[in-house]
């Protein structure tokens, strides 16, 4: 179930807009991490269709694994961290210099979790074959993501 729980994380990261919303305003850039990248639920739900080797499946649930732990811990640290700024914006006076201190704090742990997934999705499609991304990059394109 935890592994699902993380495959659910990651595709969040860059799963994109929801289908059937429009693409990025003219003249901006599309997300290039839902374009090039591939969560491994999309991977693992497209396998047969990608050809996708009993080797890559492995190697794919061990990647996701090895984040899962630093994953939970992060997130436990997270919400403490977001409740000690709760409790700073709820005094009658608020110590502005504490409450950007732990804004801080929150940003690094957020940043902290933006690069694990994105080196966890770097590193599942670098287990991939040119071949199978490009019939995953079809897949993304017809699903609307």
């Amino acid at each position: 179930m935890k592994f699902f729980t993380i495959l659910t994380l990651v595709g969040l990261l860059q799963a994109g807009p929801p289908p059937g919303s429009p693409g990025p305003p003219p003249g901006q850039p599309d997300d290039p991490f839902a374009r090039y990248l591939y969560p491994p639920d999309r991977i693992m739900s497209h396998g047969l269709e990608i050809g996708l080797e009993d080797a890559q499946k492995t190697a794919i649930r061990n990647e996701v694994q090895k984040v899962q732990s630093k994953f939970l811990d992060t997130q436990f640290e997270l919400q403490g961290e977001s409740e000690k700024l709760t409790r700073l914006l709820q005094e009658k006076t608020v110590d502005e210099t504490k409450v950007l201190a732990q804004v801080d704090r929150i940003l690094a742990l957020e940043k902290d979790i933006k690069k694990t997934q994105i080196s966890l999705l770097v590193r599942i499609k670098n287990l991939l074959t040119p071949t199978q991304q490009a019939k995953l990059t079809e897949i993304q394109k017809s699903s609307g993501r």
